[in-house]
């Protein structure tokens, strides 16, 4: 990390310190500028010019009013993502959930938050009859004893970190179905790219699924913005995204939904 050449040593070491202090925090999971100040006891503007300088040198990722430690694409297993922000994508849920239409026929993606909205879903008889088309194993537990809900499963090759099948039979069912909403989880989110998955055959999916759907929701919580992933589905019209992320803009054709 480079040090302006009109600090001396004093205010390099203290500058080296805030930004270590800064860093712990963020993994920590204290992202937003607020808590920052409030953490650190510096002034926002100090606190910004921080973040400003540690995004440069790239140990942090710029988010919607605050910062991301940035890491290598790691994938988590669905295990492990499932005791992970859980009262987040509980949250995320309740904001999609009035986007379900009654009556009507969706699609609802593998992955822990899908299944967080799955069991709202599956609660809710008013709801039915409501036809769900899914592609994730916990998805589709969790509305196998839901008797308003017709519960229909693509076929395909089981991804057995996401537990989302995949593959030319899902392809070929896709090709055959249309959707009121299309309800897709997401490992990284970016307002400009679209959805960022682990594998193209997976974004190509999702492409897919959203290009069959009269609208297209994506839920994604805070630390899916802006995050890094191997490849990337483009979006074939307006989409709408769900997170938990508060002071996020809309973008061109995109509408957010948020606390």
């Amino acid at each position: 990390m480079s040090d302006s050449p009109t600090e001396g040593p004093t205010q390099r070491s203290a500058t080296r310190a805030r930004h270590a202090a800064l860093l712990r925090l963020i993994r920590e999971g204290v992202t937003s500028v607020d808590d920052l100040v409030s953490e650190t006891g510096v002034s926002a503007s100090t606190v910004r010019r921080d973040l400003a300088r540690l995004r440069e040198e790239g140990a942090v990722a710029r988010t919607y009013g605050g910062a991301l430690a940035t890491e290598p694409f790691h994938e988590r297993s669905v295990g492990d993502s499932a005791r992970v922000r859980v009262e987040a994508k509980q949250a995320i849920a309740r904001l999609a959930r009035p986007l379900v239409p009654a009556g009507g026929r969706v699609f609802l993606d593998a992955g822990t938050t899908c299944g967080a909205l799955a069991r709202l879903v599956a609660a809710d008889e008013s709801l039915g009859p409501l036809t769900v088309v899914t592609r994730g194993l916990e998805t589709a537990l969790a509305l196998a004893d839901a008797e308003h809900v017709e519960l229909e499963l693509v076929g395909g090759r089981l991804r057995r970190m996401s537990h989302g099948l995949v593959g030319p039979l899902a392809t070929l069912a896709l090709e055959r179905m249309s959707f009121d909403v299309a309800f897709l989880g997401a490992d990284a989110v970016d307002l400009l790219r679209g959805v960022g998955e682990p594998t193209v055959e997976e974004t190509a999916l999702k492409e897919q699924v959203a290009g069959v759907a009269r609208r297209t929701v994506v839920l994604a919580d805070v630390t899916k913005l802006d995050a890094a992933a191997p490849a990337w589905t483009r979006m074939p019209g307006p989409w709408t995204l769900v997170t938990d992320a508060t002071g996020l803009a809309a973008s061109e054709g995109v509408e957010v939904v948020a606390p």
